[in-house]
């Protein structure tokens, strides 16, 4: 299978990549940076990991991009994982329209059109495709400071829904994995104290585990998960 997967080169998006390449699939990733983690999974899977640098805040410029100089009709996509977001951390008396907005161009307006051009390759070649956006807890239980951030992710979530009820028709099936708080580059500024504050909220009293949330991501894209769409798939310690 081909999977498409923005985000790719550290923290989720390149647990995902992995976990994807272990099951025998091929991976087209995108990111702004290439990693050296992501450069040692690609000596790994040389012939089934590759990468193209491309920045998510230009969403007018994605289909060229991407389905014209990357994944253009000849590949066969069974599945896109959008994973790739940025946060803005704030108060909302002190929220800034220009960070806002940058910050809705790479969580929202690009995935919305990738998203766009993916189901017209599964429409082109009759696939039966899966598509997967990772959203976060703070759009279901209140974090101070994430209130725009978790709005972007709200947006995601209902886009996914409609989008599962649309197309379910023709096989395609629209989720939403939900992770709890993770250590990932996006969390390495908060202090312990922080963290132990946010890990108490949760069932299990530690971090979401971030292969638990790529291993979820992978059953939702497989055959394995074929009646199951339109869903929100929380992966969070027990948060909620």
């Amino acid at each position: 299978m081909n999977y498409l997967v923005t985000g790719c080169s550290r923290g989720v998006g390149l647990k995902i990549c992995e976990v994807l390449l272990r099951q025998g699939h091929v991976v087209y990733g995108i990111a702004r940076s290439y990693s050296e983690e992501f450069r040692l999974l690609g000596e790994q899977y040389r012939d089934r990991l590759f990468f193209k640098s491309i920045d998510l805040a230009d969403s007018e410029k994605i289909r060229d991009s991407v389905f014209r100089n990357y994944i253009t009709n000849e590949v066969v996509l069974h599945g896109y994982v959008n994973n790739a977001a940025i946060a803005y951390d704030d108060i909302v008396t002190n929220l800034n329209l220009l960070h806002l907005k940058n910050m809705y161009e790479v969580n929202v307006f690009t995935p919305l059109i990738i998203t766009k051009y993916v189901i017209r390759n599964m429409i082109l070649h009759r696939t039966k495709g899966a598509i997967i956006h990772i959203s976060s807890i703070s759009a279901h239980t209140g974090y101070k400071g994430l209130a725009m951030y978790a709005s972007s992710k709200g947006a995601l979530e209902a886009f996914s829904k409609d989008t599962a009820r649309e197309w379910g028709e023709r096989g395609i099936r629209s989720n939403v994995v939900v992770p709890g708080f993770m250590e990932t580059a996006m969390s390495e500024n908060l202090s312990e104290e922080q963290k132990d504050r946010i890990y108490k909220r949760t069932s299990l009293k530690k971090a979401t585990s971030i292969e638990s949330v790529a291993e979820t991501v992978a059953f939702l894209l497989s055959d394995k998960a074929c009646s199951i769409t339109g869903q929100n798939i929380h992966v969070d310690s027990g948060t909620i």
